[in-house]
């Protein structure tokens, strides 16, 4: 039977395993999306890969899926993390949404001195994540941090990864990029206010830092966060 309903469960996927099903997601596949039993859900948790998995059991509370047949195996991102200040609500969700979507290995939004916002409710960004890679056919999830000042990550970051600093005075990112090399990768997307003097001078004196433009306007937060995510993918990511 084809199946076309993703689904994110964190339990071990493989040959005739047994899936539980928690209350919320047994209303969405047998009271939204009207699967009865017999039917067919396709199931992945970041870790197994891809499974076709058959309705055993639906009730109004819960239900069983068994696991079939792996449709897919693991895909994984590449090495690239992507920092953001976050911003409005609704755009921090696409941010977070679009990172998923584009290959992102881990998530860490940073508060930086000229942030607007100085929380997150980081299950919900999480959540945001999980329903992203449902829709887009990921085999894998990243981790949303919690908001994290972006001096206390700077001062604990690691010696081996590469960190692209967005900024608009410096040189076009292709150009920079052209000689880069492959490995563990960062991204880092200022406020909409941009980073301050001290920050700024910061950056650009890591060793392990590259400084670049998103072209000649000026961007909002949302935007430059998919502008460089593809620029990188398109250099240094899997998309080639």
């Amino acid at each position: 039977m084809t199946a076309k309903i993703r689904l994110y469960v964190d339990q071990p996927l493989s040959g005739g395993q047994a899936v539980a099903l928690t209350r919320d997601q047994a209303h969405y596949l047998f009271g939204v999306m009207r699967l009865t039993v017999g039917g067919a859900v396709l199931l992945f948790n970041g870790r197994d890969g891809e499974w076709r998995a058959d309705v055993a059991e639906a009730g109004k509370r819960g239900g069983v899926l068994v696991c079939a047949e792996q449709t897919r195996p693991l895909q994984l991102p590449p090495d690239l993390w992507l920092l953001f200040a976050p911003i409005k609500k609704a755009r921090t969700d696409f941010i977070v949404e679009k990172a998923t979507e584009m290959g992102a290995a881990r998530i860490l939004p940073v508060q930086t001195a000229f942030t607007n916002s100085e929380r997150i409710r980081q299950d919900r960004l999480q959540a945001h994540a999980v329903e992203a890679a449902e829709q887009c056919g990921g085999t894998y999830v990243p981790e949303v941090g919690d908001l994290q000042k972006l001096d206390r990550v700077l001062s604990d970051w690691p010696e081996d990864r590469h960190l692209m600093f967005c900024d608009e005075a410096e040189a076009g990112a292709a150009r920079a990029l052209a000689s880069a090399t492959r490995g563990p990768w960062a991204i880092l997307i200022g406020p909409e206010g941009g980073f301050s003097e001290a920050e700024r001078a910061r950056l650009a004196a890591m060793p392990q830092a590259h400084v670049v433009s998103l072209g000649p306007r000026i961007l909002r937060a949302d935007t430059a966060a998919v502008a460089a995510l593809t620029l990188w993918q398109m250099q240094l990511g899997d998309w080639g």
